[in-house]
């Protein structure tokens, strides 16, 4: 069975830090595409961050461009997202996903989602 557990949100000032760890279990983890997607309320799920597990591209939203970094540990099946100089509009749920393909459509695992608040 596929988990993917998510740890280290909370609620930070803006211009803080904070960063989110993904632990996958049941798959073969360096072989997967990660990724990092956001929910704020009222909005549509959005794309946060993707590494590709074959070349280790790594793709940013524009808005988190600069201040957030994707990395892997393939030795410890664990994905982070290091968020710095926060804003208030980073405010959202956080899901970490896993997938066979770049754009996580079918086969995609979702973590069970980490709120991160930033106050102004």
């Amino acid at each position: 069975q596929v988990q993917l557990v998510e740890s280290g949100g909370g609620s930070v000032q803006a211009g803080g830090s904070l960063r989110l760890s993904c632990a996958a279990s049941g798959l073969p983890f360096s072989t997967y595409n990660i990724g990092w997607f956001r929910q704020a309320p009222g909005m549509e799920r959005e794309s946060v961050a993707t590494r590709a597990w074959s070349t280790g591209d790594t793709r940013y939203a524009d808005s988190v461009k600069g201040r957030f970094t994707c990395s892997r540990d393939n030795t410890q099946n664990t994905m982070y997202l290091q968020m710095d100089s926060l804003k208030p509009e980073d405010t959202a749920v956080y899901y970490c996903a896993v997938g066979p393909w770049t754009h996580f459509g079918t086969g995609t695992y979702w973590g069970q989602g980490i709120q991160v608040t930033v106050s102004s």
